[in-house]
């Protein structure tokens, strides 16, 4: 296998650190950080998804299931087990992620899906998120921002991990 090859594969442990607000578009943007806080992974996502998110990470017990505590509730009395998260492509500004779950019968099935929907329900049911290490590099290095993209990511790079996490429904 090439280096290439071996980048592309290997995956990095991610932790979801908590959302903000993008000063420029005032877009939800989930912000995802490796274990050494060296590495950081935004991802721009919709409001709903980010309430969802901010909730759980609140700890905030709604009176009825939503639909990611739905689907965490389905795989568990299906037998089924959500192994992990993984942040597996970024095509076009858009990312794309798989949720890896064993069946009852060992089986590994994935299923595609956002990623912003994709860590709502792992935060439910306690799984990791692993971002594939070549789409870290991609989204580092995509096409030449645009001047408010810049801003932003000067501003990205500014920020102190107490800054994160301050998100507002």
């Amino acid at each position: 296998m090439s280096e290439a090859e071996e980048q592309e594969d290997r995956e990095i442990l991610m932790e979801i650190k908590g959302l903000m607000i993008d000063p420029a578009t005032n877009h939800p943007i989930v912000i995802l950080r490796d274990d050494e806080g060296d590495r950081f992974l935004p991802i721009w996502i919709g409001i709903f998804e980010a309430s969802a998110i901010q909730m759980r990470l609140e700890s905030v017990q709604t009176e009825r299931p939503m639909t990611h505590d739905l689907l965490g509730s389905v795989f568990s009395e299906l037998g089924a087990e959500v192994r992990r998260i993984r942040v597996c492509d970024l095509r076009e500004n858009t990312f794309f992620a798989e949720i890896e779950v064993e069946t009852e019968h060992g089986e590994i099935v994935r299923i595609d899906s956002r990623p912003s929907d994709a860590m709502a329900l792992a935060l439910r049911v306690g799984a990791p998120v692993w971002v594939k290490e070549d789409v870290l590099e991609r989204a580092r290095s995509s096409a030449q921002p645009a001047a408010d993209e810049e801003k932003l990511r000067e501003w990205f790079a500014g920020l102190d991990p107490d800054d994160l996490g301050k998100y507002t429904m």
